[in-house]
């Protein structure tokens, strides 16, 4: 097994804006996070990763209810970088949709799994309007994947390549170098998943921590 990421990331100027999205996503749609109604029914529904942190041990009922945890960064002037555990190749694409119905800006998913397969995915208004994803012919083949919508001028402009830059990447099949020309071109913390803070101080340093109440617990 090779290595897996997936992160999420805003465009927008103002990191207040996108701290404000990511609260209301959690207060009002704590679904798509993998948490249900209720503190118990949101532990059954994940089994491999972590969802949520409660503080069991408190004795106030307002502590004991469950809590979403982000880590959010702002990579540079343009973009705000999010992870999450519940953030996996399958589920961040779902994310992004709902968020994007929150926020009147552009929202990016990245998608990274066991060094075979690199996704990108951009949704406006809960519309997803380009994807792209880097592999090899083989790989594509093997698991019958397709992208939804190709829209190369949507993605180079969300991005702000440069047009020879935005061709040298689009055209790019291992995903480890497509990963790597990304984060180079635009300063996005492309390799950064959640699962990795507890071993890289750098990414500690980099994304703040936000906890977030979730409506009707």
């Amino acid at each position: 097994m090779g290595r897996s990421f997936a992160n999420l990331h805003i465009k927008s100027g103002s990191f207040e804006k996108a701290v404000e999205a990511l609260k209301k996503l959690s207060e009002e749609r704590a679904e798509v996070l993998g948490y249900s109604s209720t503190q118990n029914e949101a532990a059954a529904d994940v089994s491999e990763r972590s969802v949520g942190e409660w503080k069991s041990n408190q004795p106030d009922t307002e502590a004991q209810k469950p809590k979403v945890v982000m880590h959010i960064s702002k990579s540079n002037d343009n973009w705000v970088s999010v992870l999450h555990d519940y953030f996996v190749w399958g589920t961040v694409k779902k994310i992004g949709k709902a968020l994007s119905q929150l926020i009147e800006e552009p929202v990016m998913t990245a998608g990274y799994i066991n060094e075979e397969i690199f996704e990108l995915a951009f949704y406006e208004n809960g519309e997803i309007q380009a994807e792209k994803i880097f592999c090899e012919t083989w790989t594509r083949d093997e698991y019958r994947l397709k992208e939804e919508r190709l829209h190369d001028d949507y993605m180079r402009e969300a991005l702000g390549m440069r047009v020879e830059d935005f061709d040298s990447f689009i055209k790019l099949t291992s995903p480890e170098q497509a990963a790597d020309k990304l984060s180079q071109l635009t300063g996005i913390p492309i390799w950064s998943d959640s699962e990795w803070l507890p071993y890289e101080e750098k990414l500690r340093d980099q994304f703040g921590q936000y906890e977030f109440q979730i409506e009707n617990a």
